[in-house]
């Protein structure tokens, strides 16, 4: 059997990592074809030795010398700066492009990919929160598969595919909570970093860890399966779910329930995008479920006074326009703040809804304009930090991060 090339933009990152040990495990099945980072050089000449792409790119040009000193014999292509990420999605050679890098970067890699023809198994969130529309668009244009890679939107995936799209009710996302589920609200405002950062059940980046507690995240996540699944926002609900063992439901119109249930490692939901609909077995290393060892699954409502992130992104979703961007470009700075400690907790949600309220949304963006609504947004940030919480360190000098910082 001929192995799927694939490209891996952000292959150093957590999601890039998990892709190349699934790669490892399904050596004769899998070949890597591309790899693209933003600034992790030294990793990145370690990947490209151990896998030989055909093609390496970094964004960041201040690691060049050291990734073309740490590359060793391999003499393929490198690409340095802003073509690096969308010239490796799109590389001829490939078959299916893995979108891992984090933030806003994955738009321009995403739509490069769909262009080439490519199948996507995306697992940046950003790319359809901010872009969801003209990205859906590009995708149905050029006939494109667009494969989820998150662990509850895999879930969804694999449960449609026990009925038809009218015979769907909702869709339950299922969350963890995070680590303040059952803390006073009235402590919120307490919360530190180092609290928000010790996730009781994933370990993940700082941003989505962070994203996480607040719930910002599964409202992403609803963003999300609007656009991949083509639901609306009342058709999409969400649970907490502590254990994390179920990933996500379906619930059908005959009041059938379909649940994807699985062990907390992201190599399942990703060796599932590359081989999908195949089930190949599992190979040496794959974590399997022990049914017999679950001792209860809980579920219940969210609560929406606790996690207001929740309602913003149902907002955003209904405005839809450029507000989605604004969203996300306002939380990941809301969020940078909260971490460097010019913020407090319950001033990311405070921050975000600020940002909806004042932004001029338009209705019927391009990508141009989707750009320029986060550029807005981080500006905007900036200047209310600059303006508001001067007193605890925050200035004009030091503001959150950029587009290209986010990658």
């Amino acid at each position: 059997m001929t192995p799927i090339p694939i490209t891996i933009v952000g292959s150093t990152g957590s999601i890039g990592r998990s892709t190349l040990a699934v790669v490892d495990r399904y050596a004769d099945r899998l070949r890597v074809v591309g790899l693209a980072a933003h600034s992790n050089a030294k990793l990145l000449a370690e990947q490209v030795a151990r896998y030989k792409p055909e093609i390496v790119g970094l964004s960041d040009k201040r690691g060049e010398a050291a990734l073309r000193e740490g590359v060793g014999d391999w003499s393929g292509p490198i690409v340095i700066g802003d073509a690096a990420m969308t010239e490796v999605a799109s590389h001829p050679s490939a078959q299916t492009a893995v979108i891992a890098v984090v933030g806003f970067a994955g738009v321009r890699p995403t739509l490069a990919a769909i262009g080439a023809g490519h199948k996507i198994a995306l697992a940046n969130k950003e790319t359809l929160v901010t872009a969801g529309e003209p990205v859906m668009a590009a995708a149905r244009s050029k006939g494109v598969d667009i494969v989820p890679i998150d662990s509850e939107h895999s879930a969804v995936w694999q449960c449609l595919r026990a009925g038809r799209h009218e015979e769907v009710r909702r869709i339950i996302l299922t969350a963890s909570g995070g680590p303040f589920r059952q803390r006073p609200l009235a402590t919120f405002d307490t919360i530190t970093p180092d609290d928000a950062l010790a996730h009781p059940t994933w370990k993940m980046g700082p941003r989505i860890t962070i994203d996480s507690a607040t719930m910002m995240n599964k409202g992403f996540e609803i963003i999300e399966a609007a656009r991949l699944f083509g639901m609306g926002s009342d058709q999409i609900d969400v649970v907490i779910h502590p254990q994390s063992i179920v990933h996500s439901m379906v619930e059908f119109r005959d009041g059938s329930t379909m649940a994807q249930l699985g062990a907390t490692d992201m190599t399942l939901p990703i060796a599932y995008a590359l081989f999908a609909p195949e089930r190949p077995p599992a190979a040496d290393g794959m974590p399997l479920l022990d049914v017999t060892a679950l001792s209860r699954l809980d579920f219940d409502a969210p609560d929406v006074e606790r996690f207001p992130a929740l309602g913003l992104a149902r907002q955003a979703l209904e405005t839809g326009g450029t507000t989605p961007a604004v969203l996300n470009a306002a939380d990941e700075m809301a969020v940078a703040a909260f971490l460097d400690g010019y913020l407090p907790f319950t001033g990311i949600p405070t921050m975000v809804s600020d940002a909806l309220r004042e932004h001029p949304v338009v209705s019927d963006p391009n990508v141009e304009d989707i750009e320029q609504a986060d550029d807005w947004a981080r500006t905007y940030v900036n200047r209310r930090l600059a303006e508001t919480y001067t007193d605890s360190g925050a200035s004009a000098s030091t503001p959150g991060p950029s587009r290209a910082e986010s990658q």
